[in-house]
């Protein structure tokens, strides 16, 4: 009667504990490979959306979709073509590991992921950009033709939208162009030039001598529109509440755009956290998806022993 070989505990521990570390162990080929995969696809769909997007505008501005419209379905198919190229590159990251424990595969995909995101950023933010900036500059341009086409960029309808600190004009500037309106005399130029001048010291000079700095103004006003000092006093009266006025309009107009430019920021952010969360996602169950059958492992390893 036969008997069976008895294999100690030991040996069997030890194989089990070298399956685990076999089936867990890092493959950073094939996360490369995934992350390669990723970024081209980023690529290629980014381009397919180009061309979408062209499609869409016409030569007529009547018949083009707002620049809004066009901005949101441009953030919206590059967040959508960043989850796919996820999906894609750890799917091949998982296939490729050869790890058939779906747990391990989906970790290729996530590693996967965090690569291209690190070489995407590596190359936006540092020199290393103007070595793919050749084969961008096609999709760049491409992208300013259309929203020339459209009425402009994401900035001009911003802009469009909500009060600018480029469009904030200086609270003096009405106030000098009335006095030039206003000039008389044999020297107008000279009289305008003097009146403009001691004006604005009201307003810059030194708060604790704005009596004297009225005086002056009032006498420079005068001299140049041929007017008598009282009357000149009530106008410099009249500019100084104007320029009180245009001075709070200017400040409600900054603060207008700050809290806009701070609502875009943060939108911005939030919206970039959850684009790399879903990114993420993707990749780990891609690489899920991507992990081989055990079966199918061992029929590769009996044909190369064969």
């Amino acid at each position: 009667m036969s008997t069976s070989p008895v294999i100690p505990s030991t040996a069997l521990a030890a194989s089990a504990d070298t399956r685990t570390v076999l089936l867990n162990q890092v493959s950073w080929g094939a996360i490369f490979a995934g992350a390669v995969t990723a970024l081209v696809t980023q690529v290629v769909l980014n381009m397919v959306g180009v061309g979408v997007g062209l499609s869409s505008v016409s030569t007529t501005a009547a018949d083009n979709p707002a620049a809004s419209t066009l901005s949101m379905g441009a953030g919206i198919w590059f967040v959508a073509s960043g989850i796919v190229a996820s999906l894609a590159g750890g799917f091949l990251a998982g296939r490729l590991s050869g790890k058939p424990v779906t747990g391990a595969a989906g970790l290729h995909g996530l590693v996967s992921w965090a690569v291209t995101t690190l070489v995407v950023l590596y190359l936006l933010t540092s020199a290393a950009g103007g070595l793919i900036g050749g084969a961008f500059s096609g999709v760049t341009s491409t992208l300013g033709g259309a929203g020339s086409l459209v009425g402009g960029t994401v900035q001009t309808a911003a802009q469009a939208s909500a009060p600018s600190l480029s469009k904030i004009s200086n609270p003096f500037d009405g106030i000098e162009q009335s006095v030039r309106n206003q000039a008389a005399g044999q020297d107008p130029q000279a009289a305008k030039e003097a009146a403009v001048a001691a004006i604005r010291a009201i307003f810059t000079g030194d708060a604790s001598q704005k009596a004297q700095a009225e005086n002056r103004a009032a006498d420079a006003l005068a001299k140049a529109q041929g007017i008598p000092v009282d009357q000149a006093k009530t106008q410099i009266q009249t500019y100084e509440k104007q320029y009180t006025e245009a001075v709070a309009t200017a400040k409600q107009k900054a603060e207008a755009a700050a809290v806009v430019a701070k609502s875009a920021a943060t939108q911005g952010a939030f919206y970039g956290a959850v684009a790399l969360i879903l990114g993420a996602l993707a990749g780990f169950f891609g690489g899920r998806l991507g992990a081989p059958k055990l079966h199918t492992l061992a029929a590769s390893y009996d044909a190369r022993r064969v």
